[in-house]
């Protein structure tokens, strides 16, 4: 199969948008660097460039310079070996001959505080002359609502507690205002709201491609194309060009549902990607089509996208805060990740599941735990999805083949693929 267009759209979209980031950067504006968990929108509604960290620490892994970024931070004496997910892009700013001309310098940096290692990583951006960073707090949830996925989208003050949503919303009412104070800008609360609504348009169109992709069989596309499709957009969210990516990619899906379109015809093994994507060897989902007729049907990009971002209400302070209080729940935290990831196995009819578990990610052994529970075998692999001397394209190859061999195939007596041809 040829790439999806919508994967290439974006790709292409990104790379104009992100000179137009440098230039403006270059001409004075300010600039913020954000971490994935924060409140993107705020920043969308106050006309402020920003670049997603996670993002750009995934363009310098996947343009294999993720060592060399780690290798400026060993140099001033800094660890390499933890967090390489939140340092690459502070790393990056050393580099000579940079992806994509390189990040500016930001005037804030954005993030949650997530541990003492993560706040040491920010806190070494605030030493660089002329940039701030402004901490989140990050809250924990006392009790997980049963299908919250159903829950968050309008009655989401149930789900999280008035508590939690509380304290991020007075958070994101005082980060405006500093904001304003070091950059100018202001906020327009009607703006915020448009802001929002464009998002909830999105996150439906993102709702409506995940459940063509978990009923098709065989699957129409793979997860190699789905996250560059599905994640442009995402950090986009809140314009009408994020919104209509995801119609694209939706209706592009729906075609070849329809066509009867699949990566692997005689599709033989269904298998699901649990964790960030693998960036400095994205040939991975790919590699054990011919050999074993597996294909990765599943990641949490696309999924995560569908449910986890959609707030409705008529207070967008409230409904954004709504949005981030637990996006780190949903993902990390038993039972709210643990129910989750269960349920999106079984509605994909995933065989098997590879569990990427990096050295920040919390509640791991749960997920693997409910997963085996529920009749889904699971392969963790210990490694950084940004560094490969942490895991490394033959090393995690090997893995998921024996996986594949051990545990998959040998279930229904079947072997590996021979020229001859597949059967099921």
């Amino acid at each position: 199969m040829t790439r999806l267009g919508a994967a290439a759209a974006a790709t292409a979209y990104q790379k104009e948008w992100f000179a137009g980031i440098r230039a403006r950067a270059a001409a004075g504006e300010p600039l913020v660097l954000v971490n994935a968990d924060a409140p993107q929108e705020l920043l969308r509604a106050m006309d402020l460039p920003y670049v997603v960290n996670q993002w750009w620490a995934s363009v310098v892994a996947a343009k294999q310079r993720a060592d060399d970024a780690l290798q400026m931070l060993r140099d001033r004496g800094y660890p390499d070996y933890s967090r390489q997910y939140d340092a690459i892009s502070l790393g990056s700013l050393s580099l000579q001959d940079p992806p994509w001309g390189g990040l500016p310098q930001p005037t804030v940096v954005l993030a949650e505080n997530s541990g003492d290692a993560a706040r040491k990583v920010f806190d070494l951006w605030a030493e660089l002359p002329g940039t701030d960073f402004y901490p989140l707090e990050r809250s924990s949830a006392v009790e997980a609502p049963p299908r919250w996925w159903e829950l968050v989208p309008h009655r989401w003050e149930e789900a999280f507690g008035a508590e939690r949503i509380d304290l991020l919303a007075g958070e994101i009412t005082d980060l405006a205002g500093y904001l304003t104070e070091r950059t100018g800008r202001v906020l327009d609360l009607d703006r915020l709201g448009a802001v929002m609504e464009l998002v909830n348009e999105q996150a439906e169109w993102n709702r409506r491609t995940r459940d063509l992709i978990a009923a098709a069989r065989p699957t129409p596309v793979r997860v190699g194309d789905t996250i560059p499709a599905v994640m442009v957009p995402q950090w986009h969210r809140g314009t009408e060009w994020g919104r209509d990516a995801a119609r694209r990619l939706h209706d592009e899906v729906a075609g070849l549902v329809e066509q009867g379109a699949a990566v692997v015809p005689d599709e033989r093994l269904r298998l699901m990607w649990l964790g960030r994507g693998l960036w400095y060897d994205l040939g991975l989902y790919r590699r054990f089509e011919e050999r074993y007729g597996a294909v990765f049907v599943w990641s949490m990009y696309l999924a995560i996208a569908a449910d986890g971002y959609a707030r409705y209400g008529t207070d967008p302070v409230r409904a954004l805060a709504a949005r981030f209080a637990g996006l780190t729940d949903q993902l990390y935290t038993p039972p709210w990740s643990t129910d989750w990831y269960v349920k999106e196995a079984q509605a994909h009819g995933v065989d098997g599941v590879v569990h990427l578990v990096a050295d920040d990610v919390p509640g791991s052994w749960f997920t693997t735990k409910a997963l085996e529970d529920a009749g889904i075998p699971v392969l963790e692999i210990h490694a950084s999805n940004a560094d490969p001397r942490t895991g490394g394209p033959d090393r995690i190859d090997r893995a998921v083949s024996g996986f594949i061999e051990q545990r998959l195939l040998s279930r229904e007596g079947r072997g590996p693929l021979r020229a001859a041809g597949r059967s099921r």
